[in-house]
């Protein structure tokens, strides 16, 4: 079992960054394959980014891909998402997610494990 913790999360500008972490402690962090995905009120949860196990695979929403990059320390136990150019679209709870595979995973129902959320909010 693997217990997750966001970080990262706040009031943007449009335009600005910001980098969210994830926390992973429990279970071998290098055995998981991670994501982030991301809810805004009234709407499902969407998938945003994932990342292989040992970080040579990514895969990104169609809506983030060039401004948003997933990335994992695994000595650090810690996978990172780093938001650029922000739009108020991008304004949502921020979730990453944990399964214990070797996959690129962009469904909520693929993922075992879940953090609490950070809240991402880009003003216009």
């Amino acid at each position: 079992q693997v217990q997750l913790v966001e970080s990262g999360g706040g009031l943007v500008q449009t335009g600005g960054s910001l980098r969210l972490s994830c926390a992973a402690s429990g279970r071998t962090f290098s055995y998981y394959s991670m994501g982030w995905f991301r809810q805004a009120p009234g709407k499902e949860r969407e998938f945003v980014a994932a990342i292989s196990r040992s970080g040579s695979s990514t895969n990104y929403a169609d809506s983030v891909k060039g401004r948003f990059t997933i990335s994992r320390d695994n000595a650090r136990n810690t996978v990172y998402l780093q938001l650029n150019r922000l739009k108020p679209e991008d304004s949502a709870v921020y979730y990453c997610a944990a399964v214990i595979l070797d996959a690129i995973i962009t469904t909520t129902r693929g993922y075992n494990y879940w953090g609490q959320g950070t809240q991402v909010t880009v003003s216009s």
